[in-house]
């Protein structure tokens, strides 16, 4: 077997950040390409057959193509300033478990495969598991068409230049109706295996979340001439919104919203602005509590925008809503880890999206800085190459 922590050290240089010392990766940039390569190569050299589907989603075979499928895999882009291990751990555990197959001499008695999905972390397009939203008909393909990066280029563009054809976008019933079962293995995003002592844990549901662009417009000024009454000043307007949705939040038991993305046009050091753009990404086990949270949020923006003299629209982007794991699936994993702890997760996967079609579950391996998102996140050696024979195991029982 080759050990998951030496398939990750092959990739450990491609798309890192001198800055911040973690990765960018986003979807169809030259990291995640020079990563897509890197996956059909070692996917091909373990003999398996790899295509590319109509949403750019990669699927390697181990035998034919067909129904009932035991489908595992994970994503290869990162959010800006990313970790190592929020999603090539899944695809580089996956590799090694076909390997752990192999030395134990397993023959499939079902088709198994590995899926490589496209823009996860939405961190190019604003829309998160993008793929497996096309995949399932989550996203329209017109609108999927229509979304547009910071540099103002379009998915379609994007897909094109990445060889795939944009018209082609969308539900793919076919490539659904050949997966059986789906189990996706993932780095722990929070401290619950941490806190439990165990370095691997099987997922019970997931936050329902969504993220939501906020704009306030104002008026556009000169920094020294412009005197402060005289002011329409939307980032000030947008600042104070800021603090008051931290607020808003902290007074709602066990609900979360961020805001991690503040875009002011233009941007100059001596320049009122004349508009601000930020995103919110708002999550609460209960959607209709998460959905109020909302509301409040717009009516909050709305009123320090008006008392501004600036106006505020709020815009969903995308919608997950609470996923609850397939529980037999969840006990049968469970069972062939030994009876594996399980858990929730407050953070958004492919495997959410993919089980208002199929079966799913995930798997989560332990991260002793219970810190994501960030290079602090963490696998120590041992759990990352332990985690190829614990998914070798849920694979092979699975394959029976």
């Amino acid at each position: 077997m080759t050990p998951v922590t030496t398939l990750l050290d092959a990739i450990s240089g491609i798309g890192r950040e001198p800055r911040s010392g973690g990765y960018a990766r986003p979807v169809f940039s030259t990291a995640e390409r020079d990563l897509r390569a890197w996956f059909v190569a070692e996917a091909e050299a373990r003999g398996l057959d790899v295509e590319v589907d109509r949403n750019g989603i990669l699927w390697a075979w181990w035998g034919m193509p067909g129904p009932g499928a035991v489908v595992t895999g994970s994503h290869l882009d990162s959010v800006p300033g990313g970790g190592a291990f929020d999603g090539p751990l899944g695809i580089a555990a996956a590799l090694a478990a076909v390997d752990v197959l192999r030395s134990r001499r397993v023959t499939p008695a079902k088709p198994l495969a590995i899926a490589v999905f496209p823009e996860e972390e939405g961190s190019r397009f604003g829309v998160a598991c993008l793929g497996s939203r096309l995949l399932t008909g989550a996203l329209s393909p017109d609108a999927a068409r229509r979304l547009t990066d910071r540099d103002g280029d379009t998915l379609a563009d994007v897909f094109a230049a990445g060889g795939i054809d944009p018209a082609g976008i969308g539900p793919d019933p076919e490539a659904l109706a050949r997966i059986g079962v789906f189990v996706e293995l993932h780095v722990e995003q929070g401290r619950g295996l941490i806190d439990l002592d165990r370095p691997f844990a099987v997922a019970e549901s997931i936050l329902g979340h969504g993220r939501f662009r906020v704009s306030v417009r104002g008026e556009g000024n000169h920094a020294g001439t412009t005197l402060m009454a005289d002011r329409r000043d939307p980032l000030v307007a947008a600042a104070g919104m800021v603090g008051r949705i931290a607020e808003l939040a902290g007074a709602v038991d066990d609900a979360r919203a961020t805001v991690g993305r503040f875009e002011p046009v233009p941007g100059g050091t001596n320049v009122i602005a004349s508009s601000v753009d930020f995103w919110i990404d708002a999550r609460h086990p209960d959607d209709a509590v998460t959905r109020r949270l909302v509301a409040d949020i717009d009516r909050m923006c709305v009123e320090l925008a008006a008392a501004r003299g600036c106006e505020a629209v709020l815009v969903e982007e995308s919608w997950s809503p609470t996923v609850g794991f397939d529980p037999s699936l969840a006990r049968r994993l469970g069972s062939a880890l030994g009876d594996a702890p399980h858990l929730r997760t407050g953070a958004g996967h492919d495997a959410g999206i993919l089980s208002s079609a199929v079966p799913t579950g995930m798997l989560f391996v332990r991260n002793p800085s219970g810190i994501s998102h960030s290079p602090e996140e963490h696998v120590v050696d041992a759990d990352a190459d332990a985690s190829a024979t614990a998914l070798a195991d849920v694979l092979q029982d699975l394959l029976s």
